[in-house]
């Protein structure tokens, strides 16, 4: 459900604009001229988020509120606490506030979910859509995923691929900037620690009805595709994953040297995705779960968020409504 009424009277509408504090490619002059043609036909308030976790406060209080529609100003990091603050799983209890419309104003260093909807990548143009779908009622709902408690938009990772997100994140914790050339190097030194690379990983995939699958060393579960970019350049292990339809999971069972890299030049340079008897590719998923005996990393939308030795995944149809 969605508070639809203020997207026909813009006077009516009312708004909340959050933008993250660290955004990477929004500079303080950008967002001025942003907010300004928000404002002129918007009523609307700007918060500024001080931490993490902070934009899924800010986004649940804006649903408790009444507001019409959020508006999220930032990169995927960002994103994912507003859709995880506008579906909260608690808001519900006693009233049940309809679900403001999301929007988006990318301004992270990768943006995968605005540009898998079609968004601008300069801010300023995306700004200018928004407000045109604003004016038009132009709205889509997709469904997203959802990772025991915690919803994403357009992927999770467990395993190597969460390994490598948690290291990157240590290092911009100490001050580096996210950049290709951090995640390639950080990838590179990560594969070369996993254990057992050639003998697989120590995580079962499990589904309803069918044997389960053991020895996952990583496993990537989508929402959309691409899964992300590298520049201009899509990497695509799931390409049939759509916001129209369920989860998609590409997963690995080795990580031998040969046969990874192998599987890397399939996802990046071919449009069918990776084939062989150590990948594991499902389509159109509403439900999965992943085991280990011992703590495996996992990630959503590219966000570190623990170790865990089980996760249930499911796909949510529907879930939300995007303006754009």
């Amino acid at each position: 459900m969605i508070a639809g009424a203020g997207l026909d009277t813009l006077a009516c509408m009312r708004s909340l604009v959050v933008v993250n504090h660290s955004a990477t490619t929004t500079s303080p002059r950008t967002l001025d001229v942003m907010l300004a043609a928000l404002r002129h036909d918007l009523r609307m308030d700007v918060v500024e988020t001080k931490h993490r976790g902070h934009a899924i406060e800010l986004a649940r209080t804006a649903r408790t509120e009444g507001a019409d529609l959020v508006v999220a100003v930032g990169g995927d990091g960002t994103v994912n606490e507003v859709v995880n603050g506008l579906l909260a799983d608690d808001i519900d209890r006693g009233h049940r506030p309809p679900v403001p419309g999301l929007a988006v104003v990318p301004g992270g260093s990768t943006n995968v979910f605005a540009r898998n909807l079609g968004l601008p990548e300069d801010p300023v143009e995306a700004t200018g859509q928004l407000l045109s779908a604003v004016r038009e009622g132009r709205r889509r709902f997709i469904g997203l995923g959802k990772l025991d408690e915690r919803w994403f938009t357009f992927c999770a990772g467990v395993g190597f691929d969460a390994d490598v997100v948690r290291a990157v994140e240590e290092q911009r914790a100490r001050g580096r900037r996210s950049t290709i050339a951090l995640y390639a190097r950080t990838a590179l030194s990560r594969y070369i620690a996993q254990p057992h690379r050639r003998r697989g990983g120590a995580i079962t995939m499990e589904r309803s009805f069918v044997p389960p699958v053991s020895n996952v060393a990583i496993a990537i579960i989508t929402n959309t595709a691409p899964w992300t970019y590298l520049g201009r350049r899509a990497i695509n292990p799931t390409p049939g994953a759509s916001f129209d339809h369920g989860l998609d999971v590409f997963a690995l069972t080795t990580l031998s040297t040969l046969r990874t890299l192998r599987r890397i030049g399939e996802i990046t340079l071919t449009s069918r995705g990776a084939q062989g008897r150590d990948v594991v590719s499902l389509h159109d998923q509403s439900e999965l779960t992943l085991r280990a005996d011992v703590p495996f990393p996992v990630q959503v939308d590219g966000d570190y968020v623990g170790e865990r030795t089980f996760v249930r995944l499911r796909s949510v149809p529907r879930a939300i409504a995007v303006v754009y």
